[in-house]
């Protein structure tokens, strides 16, 4: 669990600290993982499955995170040049 929280806590300093759009997407993958590692550990430590399908469903939300969030990215980057969060306020229709 300490590993998981340690996981996590990285992946929110880089959410927090990056403006680069590809790196608060690879950020949120960290946190991801980590919150994935915990609901395993808890699992293996009651002994029960309910950790491992948890943790089957932030697989799955962190694909479609990425699908989406990489298109956006693109998105962005055609239209601004750039991939710098500040910058995508711009984007407002």
């Amino acid at each position: 669990m300490l590993l998981a929280a340690i996981l996590f806590g990285l992946g929110l300093a880089g959410v927090l600290a990056r403006r680069n759009v590809i790196f608060i997407l690879m950020s949120l993958e960290v946190m991801l993982n980590g919150a994935g590692l915990a609901f395993v550990a808890a699992g293996a430590r009651w002994g029960q499955a309910d950790g491992q399908v948890m943790y089957l469903f932030t697989l799955a939300t962190a694909a479609a995170e990425v699908a989406v969030g990489l298109a956006l990215a693109l998105r962005m980057f055609r239209l601004l040049k750039s991939l710098d969060a500040d910058l995508a306020r711009r984007l407002r229709g």
